[in-house]
């Protein structure tokens, strides 16, 4: 039973894609899957980017400043905001995005928003719901209207494509994370969002391999820095308003993928 029980809890942990602790990730779209998201011109110049401290996240960052983008990130901690205001080209904001008026104060001037949050509690509410919803509602307000949101295999449509004791394990994060999917999908219509639930994040280089795929049933595992170039490159292609994506690697062996399913890539341009 600690064996089961053991294994269950490894395989949740290699799945979860919060920014914080995710193992899992998505694949990106363009007509070169080695093109890394810096050979592209930054159509948006001011970034605002949640959950920018670590992870995929951190990755995010590196590869929008590559590109000429200028980053707002808001972090909790001190030694995050060292770390990136060494950095030419970005803001750090110690900041807590539980809180609304910092995260709208943070936005202020951006034109476009990322948020990969996930993982903290705090008073019995994830950062997975509050902390993207504050992000989505500052940016809906502030006239930010590109948003793109970094959740997770196993939300909303794409439950059937997660592992069964994968979401038994996660079913409270995934369904947190699902309700600021929904956020963004009914209600703010006027927006260009994109949603990217990865699979299974690894930390390790990314393989330029990785795709974005809409197939709901998309499951797979992915390097967080493959997510992160697949997010920026989703921020700036013309195809992805109001399109939901799985991000995996094909090229990478995954327990959840165990027979090997092949999922059609998305193109992006």
């Amino acid at each position: 039973m600690k064996l089961i029980l053991c294994s269950i809890f490894a395989s949740a942990a290699a799945f979860a894609p919060v920014a914080q602790h995710a193992s899992f990730r998505l694949p990106f779209l363009s007509n070169s899957p080695h093109e890394s998201s810096s050979v592209l011109c930054a159509k948006y110049k001011k970034v605002f980017v949640a959950g920018g401290s670590k992870g995929v996240g951190r990755s995010v960052i590196d590869k929008l400043v590559a590109e000429g983008s200028e980053v707002v990130a808001l972090v909790r901690s001190d030694e995050a905001v060292s770390d990136l205001s060494s950095i030419d080209g970005v803001t750090a904001i110690k900041g807590d995005a539980f809180d609304y008026k910092t995260v709208e104060g943070a936005i202020d001037g951006c034109d476009a928003a990322i948020t990969t949050l996930g993982g903290s509690v705090e008073d019995n509410k994830r950062i997975d719901y509050t902390g993207n919803n504050n992000v989505i509602e500052a940016a809906g307000i502030l006239g930010c209207t590109r948003v793109v949101l970094v959740t997770s295999v196993g939300c909303g449509d794409s439950k059937e494509a997660a592992p069964p004791s994968v979401f038994e394990v996660l079913k409270e994060v995934l369904a947190a994370k699902t309700k600021a999917e929904n956020v963004l999908i009914k209600y703010y219509t006027n927006m260009n969002w994109t949603i990217i639930r990865p699979g299974g994040l690894i930390s390790e280089p990314m393989t330029g391999k990785a795709i974005l795929t809409s197939d709901k049933m998309g499951i797979g595992s992915i390097h967080r820095e493959d997510v992160a170039d697949l997010t920026v490159k989703a921020l700036s292609a013309s195809n992805t308003e109001r399109k939901v994506f799985a991000a995996i690697d094909p090229s990478l062996s995954s327990t959840a993928n165990a027979e090997g399913k092949v999922f059609e890539p998305f193109d992006l341009n």
